[in-house]
């Protein structure tokens, strides 16, 4: 269980090494190549020493504790560098999305759907455990989300491209440099930890310390080399739970290698299996890693919601068709595997409050699941029962 007090959770984030964590919202995300064409910016991994890399690399953009840089470098050492034994992988530093579908009209469910409501009533609201949104930022200012925020950090530029970051009645999206300048982080936090102040909207863990890791800009794309750096992050503050909710269908060995790294660090890591609107296979990355926990989304009354992404590396299922949840400046409905990734990100944090592991979390929160009838490509286990997982429904395991 956490020992932190919440006075030092909920201090302001002390600038950390390991690369610039600004000015990368510039870089052109789509082929992450110059403008002269004979240059491009790479993630290479490595098996010890990385003088190799840094040899032939024109910049070293960011470096890794994991034995992994971000380099630019001309196009011919590319070629070179993989032929070297000494090289795991050079891979284009490409993005990911978030898993955000059109928003719907509803009123909230989710919460009592997943029996969450018996935990804040038996006191288990996840006070002492650290959640990390590992997202497009966090509403510094919302009053459902500000008493839990603790600290912050941006790999993007809030605002860092001007002509797609116009977010409607929101006026403060840029009060720190990780706000969250696209709704979607903001929607995921509340689903997660707004507070239970008898208005908006209550989260599964009310209570928890929320951490914005902002690796998104507004057009929810963020560089592979931001989301593994903020994913670093996380480790690296020993926080105990992270929500991923974005991905691509084309793995990256990068991203592979920071989940790794966090999964060591104690990290539980939740992922949106991703909308590949129901066909077969379609689980994106990195919720396809055994080190994530890949989480499927159902509507109200226990049916697959059609965006939802199937697949046998689907571990559970929850809540994710017109959620109600915070964005800066108000709330909003919204639909994605987005949506139920933090559902049980939020679950988690509550088990890790009770004094589980990560990995004793995990096998709780599948292992309590209520089977729905979907098939295990579409549901996991099951869809998430809190209740359960706490002993709170007052049945035998």
């Amino acid at each position: 269980m956490p020992t932190q007090s919440a006075a030092t959770r909920r201090t302001v984030l002390r600038s950390v090494g390991g690369g610039a964590a600004t000015g990368l919202a510039a870089t052109d995300v789509r082929g992450a190549t110059d403008r002269t064409g004979d240059s491009v910016q790479v993630n290479v991994g490595v098996d010890g020493d990385t003088d190799i890399v840094r040899r032939v690399a024109d910049r070293v953009v960011r470096r890794f504790a994991f034995d992994a840089l971000t380099v630019e470098l001309p196009r011919t050492a590319v070629e070179t560098l993989r032929r070297r034994p000494e090289i795991r992988y050079v891979e284009t530093n490409g993005t990911m999305r978030a898993y955000q579908q059109s928003p719907a009209q509803s009123v909230p469910y989710g919460i009592s759907q997943v029996g969450a409501l018996l935990a804040r009533e038996a006191g288990i609201t996840g006070e002492g455990v650290d959640v990390a949104i590992v997202d497009s930022g966090v509403d510094s200012d919302h009053p459902d989300l500000r008493e839990n925020l603790g600290a912050g950090r941006a790999f993007v530029n809030c605002r860092g491209r001007p002509r797609l970051c116009r977010v409607a009645g929101n006026e403060n999206a840029c009060r720190t440099d990780w706000d969250d300048d696209q709704n979607h982080g903001t929607h995921c936090a509340g689903i997660v930890a707004a507070v239970d102040n008898d208005e908006g909207v209550v989260g599964v863990a009310p209570e928890v310390t929320l951490h914005a890791v902002k690796v998104l800009y507004c057009a929810g794309v963020g560089l592979i080399s931001d989301i593994a750096a903020g994913i670093e992050h996380v480790a690296d503050r020993r926080w105990d739970v992270a929500s991923l909710s974005f991905g691509s269908q084309r793995p990256t060995n990068l991203v592979r290698d920071a989940c790794r790294y966090a999964a060591d660090e104690g990290v539980l890591l939740v992922a949106a299996a991703g909308n590949g609107r129901s066909r077969p296979n379609t689980v994106g990355f990195p919720a396809t890693l055994p080190t994530v926990l890949a989480v499927s989304a159902v509507d109200r009354n226990g049916a697959l919601a059609p965006f939802s992404s199937t697949g046998p590396r689907v571990d559970i299922a929850a809540p994710g068709a017109n959620v109600r949840s915070t964005v800066p400046g108000g709330y909003r409905t919204q639909s994605g595997t987005s949506m139920a990734c933090p559902h049980v990100a939020g679950a988690a944090a509550l088990l890790v409050s009770t004094g589980l592991t990560a990995s004793e979390t995990r096998e709780r929160l599948i292992e309590t699941a209520d089977d729905l009838g979907l098939g295990q490509t579409r549901q996991g286990a099951g869809l998430l029962n809190v209740a359960a997982a706490l002993d709170l429904d007052g049945e035998d395991d």
